[in-house]
């Protein structure tokens, strides 16, 4: 009986042979910048390598693979609005004045930060999430986003009217 759970619960996660990498070689494209990427693709970004996988519910999703001298291979246009529609969960991108805050009454500089593109608890929304600072990305002699046009002025009490 638990043999045959074990192999349930195997099949079930895609556990299998060959049609866990059909799966994973014909599922849901990753999206950077709104275009698609094949599961199991790799794009260079920032001086990245990310790789176009499935999580564990089925979503495609980039992981990381870790720092590169690799020239990017995919357009990085930067945090500039919500990433629902142009980016799956894991991209990363140079922040904009999209992603400005104010703690306090102190304006937050989008631009200073890298973000991440991450789920709620729910996995329902995508959301940019600071995921460190921007002299981790390498921009290639391209253009930075230019610094905030905002001012601390336009900060009260931590929010940014």
């Amino acid at each position: 009986m638990l043999c045959a759970l074990a192999a349930i619960t195997a099949t079930g996660l895609g556990a299998t042979g060959a049609p866990a990498a059909h799966a994973d070689a014909t599922g849901t494209p990753c999206l950077w910048a709104g275009n698609s990427h094949r599961q199991g693709q790799v794009v260079y970004a920032g001086g990245y390598a990310f790789s176009c996988h499935m999580d564990a519910f089925g979503n495609a999703r980039w992981n990381k693979n870790g720092a590169t001298a690799h020239h990017s291979t995919v357009s990085n246009p930067g945090a500039i609005g919500n990433p629902a529609g142009s980016f799956s969960p894991g991209a990363w991108q140079p922040g904009t004045s999209y992603n400005d805050y104010c703690s306090g009454n102190q304006l937050v500089d989008g631009s200073a930060d890298i973000f991440s593109a991450v789920t709620d608890d729910t996995g329902m929304f995508l959301f940019w999430r600071s995921v460190g600072p921007i002299s981790w990305w390498d921009f290639e002699s391209g253009a930075r986003p230019p610094a905030t046009w905002r001012s601390s002025s336009l900060c009260r009490d931590g929010a940014l009217t």
